[in-house]
């Protein structure tokens, strides 16, 4: 018999019991995180970490309806906040998908995905989830490389919250992952 292994979950609306109170607006807030980071700093930036062609998490695969091992156009950033790296995002996106609707994810670079988003009337959003992750996944220790690597702060010494959703432009779906860093709650003042 297989041992079935416990993934997170990612839920609608964040769990009261296990959830830090100051972290609840940056999870349920539907409106462009830049936006809402670049109000609470005077300086901000996005530190483009990966841009190419990689693999989706199990989890992911399943709600873009990729086949297993299918490739996707993978783009990792820290958005920074005065210096600070605040959120680790991770955004994919079926190669199919990349010609047409979404070809602005090529000529990005540094300029945040966020801003194009919102920028664009013809573009819809999925509600967003939540979920909690921990050392059992592979976003979290590629999280804390992350941070270990920008700051020296170290590593994460606790989970890592995060929130997804797919954003749809002619039918095609880009998903995006925006995991809090500790600094976020810096912010959160």
């Amino acid at each position: 018999m297989r041992t079935r292994i416990h993934h997170e979950t990612w839920h609608p609306v964040p769990p009261r019991a296990t959830l830090p109170p100051l972290l609840r607006p940056w999870l349920t807030d539907p409106a462009s995180l830049t936006a809402r980071i670049k109000a609470r700093c005077g300086r901000f930036a996005v530190r483009v970490l990966r841009q190419g062609l990689g693999q989706a998490q199990r989890d992911e695969a399943a709600v873009l309806g990729l086949r297993p091992g299918e490739r996707v156009w993978v783009r990792e950033v820290l958005l920074m906040a005065d210096g600070r790296p605040v959120v680790f995002a991770r955004s994919l996106l079926p190669r199919a998908n990349v010609r047409g609707a979404w070809n602005l994810f090529h000529g990005l670079g540094a300029r945040p995905l966020g801003a194009a988003l919102f920028a664009d009337p013809a573009i819809a959003r999925s509600p967003l989830t939540c979920a909690r992750l921990d050392r059992r996944d592979a976003r979290y220790h590629r999280a804390s490389a992350v941070l270990a690597s920008a700051t020296s702060a170290g590593v994460l010494g606790h989970d890592l919250w995060g929130r997804r959703s797919l954003f749809r432009l002619h039918g095609r779906a880009l998903m995006v992952s925006e995991f809090f860093l500790p600094a976020i709650f810096d912010l959160s003042q």
